[in-house]
């Protein structure tokens, strides 16, 4: 690639991430009940009112002037693809915001001077359109040049054993602490670890959202200290019965060797009865909520228990895809919690946390992708290469800004969302797209530290707007 190529390829993928940023943000402005109370201040077009003292009225005119300038870019990012060398199928993608962008206009005007509902669910159905026809130019620009097309064949990851040399990895006698309160911190914190305490702020705080979506104000503390309970104690008997299962392949790699069952810092007959006993005080406390949420605990645990550790993550590519199901129960947990019932913004939020995973987890599998393939699990970086596994993280992560944006539009959530998902979003993308450019270990875990912070920054977001906004 000439230096001239890369600079254009630079600078087209640069105005594509922002088209595609500021549609997004037009898309959520409008999902949010901010530019619905508007549209009732302000039932005329193009122009609104000129009371700026009202707030809806401010939001109705800013909402149409980044329409305008939104407009722009996108006109700017669709002349500069046409004019560069990027692939055809990018260019001809392109077509759909170049139609559909004069239409989402019209659908707006007429949305604003009407009160018919369905044009406001087409008005947002073409936006999403508009998004997806710049996400799919962007991806496919940004996988022209690199060089790591071919799946991982020589030698066959999944089928070549590593080398054991017999030898289990210990803590040597002199690195063990001495004295009954030594070995008693030493124990009790390999049996914390076994509760793999790093997933837990993520998942509570997911249950918390799913909760406060549910109640709003009037969210019980009783409740939450329950369900977060439960929920921590499930998470720690998944974690634990994962260690057990997973000892013999923790072993071969570098990332998992020094866990404490694969160390033998802690027995496998101990740790079982360890996640039994875990696994029992997390279903008494969702039983103390109610039935639904006790068997939505019970699924949880043996869905990442035995679905996922047995037979997704050893067996099919998909199993990230499919794994990510674990971590969109506690949502569905925490609604059930407080409504008894499952309801459709609970599986809206479900439904992030789901298509999130694969965005976020395959920037780990990047970074690990040696590691994987020693511990012989086909992690989608080992089967079909890293090129397709960037291409997958940008498609999972604009399907993760929809489902945020159905969730606004199904729910009462503000102008704090709207905020946090187009921020991070935004972050999370243009990390994304560095990603793409530097193809590294450091820009896979930068990327990875990003969707952390956008789910986290969502869930919190989620949680203040509903209970104090």
């Amino acid at each position: 690639m000439t230096a001239n190529t890369a600079t254009e390829r630079r600078r087209v993928t640069t105005l594509l991430a922002a088209a595609a940023i500021g549609v997004y943000l037009l898309i959520v402005v409008g999902a949010t009940t901010a530019l619905t109370e508007a549209t009732q201040a302000c039932s005329t077009w193009p122009l609104c009112g000129t009371d700026l003292s009202d707030p809806r009225v401010l939001i109705a005119w800013g909402h149409r002037l980044a329409a305008l300038v939104v407009g722009v870019v996108v006109l700017a990012a669709l002349v500069t693809t046409w004019r560069s060398s990027t692939s055809r199928r990018a260019k001809a993608v392109l077509l759909v915001p170049f139609v559909l962008y004069p239409v989402q206009i019209g659908l707006g005007a007429l949305a604003a001077t009407t009160s018919a509902d369905w044009l406001s669910t087409l008005h947002l159905l073409s936006g999403m359109a508009i998004f997806v026809g710049l996400v799919l130019a962007l991806a496919w620009t940004l996988e022209l040049g690199t060089d790591d097309t071919a799946p991982v064949t020589d030698p066959d990851p999944l089928t070549a054993e590593p080398t054991d040399t017999g030898e289990t990895p210990s803590l040597q006698p002199s690195s063990r602490p001495s004295g009954p309160l030594a070995r008693a911190k030493r124990i009790g914190a390999a049996y914390f670890r076994l509760m793999k305490p790093r997933l837990m702020w993520l998942l509570c705080l997911v249950a918390a959202a799913g909760m406060a979506l549910a109640a709003g104000p009037s969210l019980d503390a009783g409740i939450v200290v329950r369900v977060l309970g439960g929920g921590v104690l499930a998470i720690g008997a998944s974690g634990t019965f994962n260690h057990v299962l997973e000892r013999k392949k923790d072993r071969k790699m570098q990332r998992t060797n020094d866990r404490p069952i694969a160390t033998d810092q802690v027995g496998v007959t101990n740790a079982l009865a360890f996640g039994v006993l875990l696994a029992a005080a997390s279903l008494a406390l969702f039983l103390s909520v109610n039935l639904l949420a006790a068997a939505l605990g019970l699924c949880a645990i043996l869905f990442y228990s035995v679905i996922y550790t047995l037979v997704l993550k050893p067996n099919t590519v998909q199993n990230t895809v499919l794994g990510g199901a674990a971590g969109a129960l506690p949502a569905l947990i925490g609604w059930v919690g407080v409504t008894g019932t499952i309801g459709v913004p609970g599986l809206a939020l479900a439904g992030v946390i789901f298509l999130w995973t694969p965005a976020h987890f395959y920037n780990l599998a990047l970074a690990y992708k040696d590691d994987y393939a020693r511990g012989g699990f086909p992690m989608l970086p080992v089967v079909r290469g890293e090129r397709v596994t960037r291409r997958h993280i940008v498609w999972y992560l604009a399907a993760t800004l929809l489902g945020a944006s159905v969730l606004a539009a199904v729910t009462s959530l503000g102008w704090l969302y709207a905020g946090a998902t187009v921020a991070f979003g935004a972050l999370f993308l243009w990390t994304v797209v560095r990603l793409h450019r530097e193809r590294s270990e450091q820009a896979a875990f930068r990327a990875f530290h990003a969707s952390n912070a956008y789910l986290g920054a969502l869930l919190f977001a989620i949680v203040i707007d509903a209970i104090l906004l």
